[in-house]
Formats: C-alpha cells, structure tokens, sequence
C-alpha cells in the first residue's frame, strides 16, 4: 500500500502547457478562455510591453478561485524562455491599419513582428503547432509558415471559426432558435471575399433553406462578409471576445486531440484546384494539427466565389513575396 496520498498518484502526469503571444484584447481573452476551461496546465502570455502580459496574467490567474480552475496563468515580458516547451502556440501579435498607412504598408510591418515572434517561439518550442491570429490572416500565416520551416499541418490560421460564428449567432437571432443547433461551413478568405455556404448550413440536422426566405438569408450572408467592419463601426476598433474565443476552441482541439471538423486557415497544394496558398477549407483538427482537409463538391457557383476569394487572397500574397525575394 502506497504512502499518504501515493494510492492516488497518476505516474507520468502529461504536463500541458500553452503560449499565447499578443496580451492585448484577442490574446488575453484567448488566455483567459483556455484557462477557465483548464485546456492546459500553464497558459502563458507574452507581450512586448513592459507588465503588460504580468498583469493581465495575474488578473486571470486571480479569477481562478472565483471562476474553480487550477490552470496557471504567468506573464512575460518579451523573455520567450518561458514560453519553452509548449505544445500549442497562438500568436496574435501585430499593429492594426491606421490612417494614412496602406494595405502594403500593414503587411509590411506586421510581417517583420510576425517573423520575429515565430522564430522566437521555435527557438525554444520546436515542435509546437502555430495557430495565426495575426491580421491579415491569410498572409500572416503564410509569413509564419515560411519562418518556421516545418510541416504546414502545424502551422495554420484562426478566421473561419469566427466567421461561421457570427454566421450562427445573425442565423440563430433570425430564426429565434439556440446557436448550439446551428451547424455551417464557410470557405475562402478572411473578409470580404469569404465565401459561406447556405447548401452546408444546417439547424438541427434541417437545411437552412428550408427555414428562412433566400433574401433574408442573402442578407445574412452579407453581414457575415463584413461582420468585423460592423464590430469596427460600434467600438472604434476590432472585436476581441469572439476571436479569443475561437483561437481557444482551436487550441483545445488540438490539445484533445478531439479531431473537430472545423474550417481553418490550411496551406492547399491541390486541394479545390488550389495550389500553394493559404486559404480557408474545412480541417480536422487534431493532436498533429491539421489531420486532413476536407474536399467538397462544390456547385459551380460556390467554385466562382472561391475563385474570386483565391485571387484576392493570392494578391495580397504576391505582396509578401514581393518583400522577400
């Protein structure tokens, strides 16, 4: 008979632990999700500014008693040692456009801090699976693709969870039913050229287009393309809580190894007639990252749409290669 309390010792106890870089709304709400959902042992977040990830780490940590968890929370300053041996990586990291700055201009600047937080964190978690949150999206995960130099199913980005959200969450407010039986997927870029998918929607196993008008469900179609624009107009700046929320779900998917089938950020080499470039499919997702993409049979109008998305994504990219010859 085992000592004290040995009887009930779990031998070789997995330890967890999970970086977010970025403490600023997205990154701390993605911290804070994960942390109440004790998705890890350790939550850690890094930020440049000086306190900033301490406090906002000791804010969350200090819910625990309030909120019954035991993940920790520990904040850093720029110091990536503690960050080391992480399995999962969030980065959210990056300046919002601000007037008088170009579209070039934002790549060009949150390239060089997406590049040097990605080498930071391979240099001490090297095998750690990347989820980019960074804006643009799209290019930012192809920026940190091109940085870590490992696998593409370990390196993808967070856009189409939050975009089918806001899909559920405008389609569950029309039709007066529970988000939790709304099920969708949406492909393509993230903004304006997305590309959600009225034949995959469903609400409760019935087919969306059973329940609601076409016009009414254009409408919401559209909002979803600009949902972020909307959030912008009512708070003078990006929303957080819903993104936080969705690169947290990814995380813990991954953590799980829950094998969820969620629509990502995936790096495609021939899949829909799309070859290298980072565009959003349906994946699942898993304890290697991405574990498969999912093809579907897209009608010929849904192949136009995404055409017209890959052509917007593929331009912004040629711009990110045009800074790295």
């Amino acid at each position: 008979m085992a000592d004290g309390l040995g009887i009930f010792a779990i031998p070789n106890l997995l330890i967890m632990k999970v970086t977010v870089v970025g403490a600023g709304n997205v990154g701390a709400t993605c911290a804070n999700v994960l942390a109440t959902r004790e998705v890890a042992n350790e939550v850690v977040l890094l930020d440049i500014k000086e306190g900033f990830a301490e406090g906002k780490a000791l804010d969350i940590w200090e819910t625990a008693p309030v909120n019954l968890y035991d993940t920790r929370t520990v904040g850093s300053t720029n110091d990536y040692s503690k960050t080391a041996g992480s399995e999962v990586v969030v980065i959210t990291s990056g300046l919002p456009r601000k007037p008088g700055m170009s579209r070039d201009d934002l790549i060009a600047t949150n390239a060089g801090i997406v590049k040097t937080v990605t080498e930071n964190v391979m240099k001490h978690s090297p095998d750690a699976i990347l989820v980019i949150v960074s804006n643009p999206l799209d290019v930012m995960t192809y920026c940190a693709y091109l940085t870590a130099n490992v696998k593409s199913t370990r390196v993808f980005g967070m856009a189409g969870i939050l975009d089918t959200a806001r899909y559920r969450a405008f389609l569950a407010e029309e039709l007066n039913v529970s988000p939790k039986d709304i099920q969708a997927v949406l492909m393509g870029g993230h903004g304006d050229t997305m590309v959600p998918l009225p034949r995959y929607t469903t609400v409760g196993g019935i087919p969306v287009t059973e329940l609601i008008e076409e016009d009414r469900l254009t409408a919401i179609v559209e909002r979803t393309k600009k949902g972020g624009g909307e959030i912008v107009n009512l708070l003078g700046t990006s929303a957080w809580y819903a993104p936080g929320a969705a690169a947290a779900q990814m995380v813990e998917a991954i953590v799980r190894d829950q094998r969820r089938v969620f629509p990502c950020c995936a790096w495609l080499t021939g899949e829909y007639g799309v070859k290298d470039l980072y565009l959003g499919v349906p994946v699942i997702l898993g304890k290697n990252g991405i574990e498969r993409i999912i093809e579907l049979d897209l009608n010929e109008d849904e192949k136009a749409l995404l055409a017209t998305s890959e052509s917007a994504v593929r331009d912004v990219k040629h711009v990110l290669d045009g800074l790295n010859p």
